[in-house]
């Protein structure tokens, strides 16, 4: 059973930093795709930010320049430097995956339980 743990969440003051895990365990043959996303109340997910099996990322406008996302494929595992935070970045942060079982399956998507990030003076 594949399972995404996230951790790093918590409360900050505007322009402070968080930093995201999200490490994926069980069995499985591959990942391919990792990113992170996110639901503030009332509205729907979004994306934040993804990262390629070779690095290549993709960001959403309103993170550009402050957020920073990387990943340890040895580890299984992404991460989402936050910086300059604001209060529009209070949400829960979800993990996602693109993980293959075996090489006779395509990659599915898998996600995380969420975290909560608060971002309030």
């Amino acid at each position: 059973q594949v399972q995404l743990v996230e951790s790093g969440g918590g409360l900050v003051q505007p322009g402070g930093s968080l930093r995201l895990s999200c490490a994926a365990s069980g069995s499985f043959f591959s990942i391919n795709a990792m990113g992170w996303y996110r639901q503030a109340p009332g509205k729907e997910r979004e994306l934040v930010a993804t990262i390629a099996f070779g690095g290549n990322t993709n960001y959403a406008d309103s993170v550009k320049g402050r957020f920073t996302i990387s990943r340890d494929n040895a580890k299984n595992t992404v991460y989402l430097q936050m910086n300059s935070l604001k209060p529009e970045d209070t949400a829960v942060y979800y993990c996602n995956a693109d993980i293959r079982l075996s090489n006779i399956y395509y990659y599915t998507g898998y996600w995380g339980q969420g975290t909560q990030v608060t971002v309030s003076s």
